[in-house]
C-alpha cells in the first residue's frame, strides 16, 4: 500500500513538472511571479497556475538569484523551488548544486515540524520530492564537482 502511494505521489509531481517544463515563458520579473506561487499550496486551478508561473520564472532566471533566497515550509510543500533545482541542475555551478542539496535535505524536517497549515498529503509529497531532488543534485555534484 505504501509503495503504491509513493509511486502515485512521485507520478503526480513528475506530471506536474513535465507539464510546466515544456512551457515557454514570457514571465514578468522574478519578484512579481514567485511569491504567490511559492505560498499557494492547495490544488485549485488558481494555485496550480501560480505555481506554474513561479516555476517558469525561476527556470528562466539566468542569474539564479533565487537559489540563495530563504525558504518557507509552504515553499517546500509547493515543490516549485525543488522542481527548479531539478530542471536546472546541469547548468548550475557547484556552489548552487550544494545549496540545492542543502535545501532538499532540510525540507523534510521543515515540512514535518511546520506549524503551517499543511495537510499530511502535502507534507508527504514534499518529503518524497525533496528526497528525489536531493539524490539527483548529489549525483550531479559528485559527477562534476567532487575533488579526487
Amino acid at each position: 500500500m505504501q509503495r503504491s502511494r509513493t509511486a502515485w505521489a512521485i507520478g503526480a509531481w513528475v506530471g506536474a513538472v513535465c507539464s510546466v517544463a515544456g512551457c515557454a515563458s514570457n514571465a514578468p520579473p522574478l519578484a512579481q511571479n514567485t511569491t504567490a506561487g511559492l505560498n499557494c499550496v492547495d490544488d485549485s486551478a488558481h494555485c496550480i497556475g501560480q505555481r506554474k508561473q513561479a516555476l517558469q520564472t525561476l527556470v528562466a532566471d539566468p542569474s539564479r538569484k533565487w537559489v540563495k533566497d530563504p525558504v518557507t515550509p509552504h515553499a517546500h510543500a509547493t515543490g516549485v523551488r525543488l522542481f527548479a533545482f531539478k530542471t536546472k541542475k546541469k547548468e548550475m555551478s557547484c556552489d548552487e548544486l550544494a545549496a540545492g542539496k542543502r535545501e532538499a535535505d532540510s525540507a523534510p524536517g521543515a515540512l514535518r515540524g511546520s506549524t503551517a497549515s499543511l495537510s499530511p498529503a502535502q507534507v508527504s509529497r514534499g518529503v518524497i520530492l525533496a528526497g528525489e531532488v536531493g539524490r539527483e543534485l548529489q549525483n550531479e555534484y559528485n559527477r562534476r564537482c567532487k575533488k579526487s
